[in-house]
């Protein structure tokens, strides 16, 4: 194996434009109730993924959903993964109580994100 693991795929972000309207269609695919419900982000705790919808996030430059990777060390990953060729389209930034996320495109274009919890 080279360089860190990750622990998984755990979070999908999801743009939404209308959040009201994704509310409805996420409540009623997952058949949960969001566990966090904001007008600045509404997130689902499902199945042991996250599944969150962004409010105006193709203003933000979302422009699909985005799935993260949840990560031990997240500058050690985005070091990794810019020496194998990827590009950083944001670099780590604290969202939160700790939690670090990061995006990269791969040589393709598609967007790869990069997520670290804070550490106990």
């Amino acid at each position: 194996m080279t360089g860190s693991e990750t622990k998984g795929i755990k979070t999908v972000l999801h743009p939404v434009s209308d959040v009201a309207a994704a509310k409805a269609v996420y409540t009623a695919l997952l058949g949960i109730e969001p566990q966090h419900d904001a007008a600045y982000y509404v997130g689902y705790d499902v199945a042991g993924q996250h599944i969150g919808l962004v409010p105006g996030g193709r203003e933000q430059g979302m422009t699909s959903p985005v799935a993260y990777w949840h990560v031990p060390d997240i500058e050690a990953k985005l070091a990794e993964v810019t020496a194998a060729g990827a590009t950083v389209k944001e670099p780590a930034r604290d969202v939160g109580g700790g939690r670090l996320v990061a995006t990269v495109t791969d040589p393709d274009g598609n967007v790869l994100g990069l997520l670290q919890d804070p550490r106990p």
